[in-house]
């Protein structure tokens, strides 16, 4: 049954995405030399197809971010401190540490040693980027506050642009993980700042021919941005191929830590969120980005910090592939709740 609210690429992402594992992992067996071409084509550690994908990803979600919504904050203060609290407090350093519990200790045995560092790189990089484009369509499905939505997201992006780089080096720090500091900060300047720039003089111009421009440019460019991360995708996987014939294991593995993060994140979020009193349409959003990521930006980061056959890239697709499904399950499970949470948010 289609899911209202989702779009065919949106809604069969993780079918994509698996398809781009076979295809990527067929083509690298097939044509090593294409890959390691591609990964040649670099300038100051920044991989040129891949710095053009990821612009063609990330600005048409960039596009739907209205920076003027920070005005709203302060209509929702208790409910933006939770998401605040959650996807800069508590997620990027509870994913460090599921990262460690599970890859440096429960599933080293299974796990290439050489790769583990790199493993848990990608888990932290995927648990530093607060989601921008898929929680609106969370938002939509849990009936959220489309306001607050907005406004927690134009704020949760406006922290990145400057937080994004010192709490990933310091956590890798924290991790032993040694971290090239000019290659992360080109990282956020080329993935983060530039996008953020265009998308918002681009839309300033939409808007200035009218509400329906903006819409229309949304509709004809939101697939370019999907192609533009299957087709990423398909070549990391070409990359990776080897190590995942190797390993097949390695991608469940991966999975596990995530998992945990996402229901312990989104569950943290929502029973704040009920404990302080704040509304329910208030509460679904708020806890829905922090259980999920800007995956977009975390992939182009893994590739440029340690290359596309590095762990890291893989533990950052592993949260592309699950994203749908298991956000789906949340957003069931606070669409079913809404009644024991509406009774104890009441009282106070």
């Amino acid at each position: 049954m289609a899911v209202q609210g989702m779009n065919v690429f949106e809604r069969y992402l993780t079918v994509w995405v698996g398809l781009c594992i076979v295809v990527g992992i067929g083509l690298g067996q097939a044509f090593p030399q294409v890959a390691q071409a591609v990964a040649a084509w670099e300038v100051a550690q920044v991989n040129l197809p891949v710095g053009v994908l990821i612009w063609v990803m990330v600005i048409p979600m960039l596009l739907k971010v209205d920076f003027s919504a920070l005005g709203e904050v302060r209509q929702h203060v208790r409910g933006i401190g939770v998401t605040l609290f959650v996807n800069w407090l508590v997620k990027p350093f509870s994913m460090a540490f599921l990262g460690w519990l599970f890859l440096r200790h429960w599933f080293a045995p299974y796990l290439p040693a050489e790769q583990i560092d790199s493993y848990i790189a990608g888990l932290i990089l995927l648990a530093a980027a607060p989601c921008t484009a898929m929680v609106f369509v969370w938002s939509r499905l849990t009936g959220g506050d489309p306001l607050f939505t907005l406004s927690q997201v134009a704020l949760n992006d406006s922290i990145m642009v400057v937080a994004f780089a010192p709490l990933v080096a310091f956590l890798l720090g924290l991790s032993a993980i040694i971290v090239p500091w000019n290659t992360l900060l080109i990282s956020v300047l080329l993935y983060i700042v530039v996008p953020v720039v265009i998308a918002q003089v681009w839309r300033r111009a939409l808007l200035a021919r009218g509400p329906q421009a903006l819409d229309a440019a949304l509709q004809r460019i939101g697939p370019w941005s999907m192609g533009a991360l299957l087709l990423t995708l398909v070549l990391l996987f070409a990359f990776q191929g080897e190590a995942i014939l190797r390993q097949p294991l390695v991608i469940a593995l991966l999975a596990a830590p995530i998992l945990v993060q996402v229901f312990f994140n989104s569950a943290l979020a929502y029973g704040l969120n009920r404990a302080l009193g704040e509304k329910h349409s208030v509460a679904c959003p708020s806890a829905l980005i922090g259980a999920s990521n800007f995956f977009e930006l975390a992939v182009a980061t893994a590739i440029a910090l340690f290359g596309f056959e590095s762990g890291a890239a893989l533990a950052t697709v592993v949260g592309v592939l699950i994203e749908v499904p298991v956000m789906l399950l949340v957003v069931k499970v606070v669409n079913a709740s809404r009644g024991w949470y509406e009774a104890g948010a009441m009282r106070h």
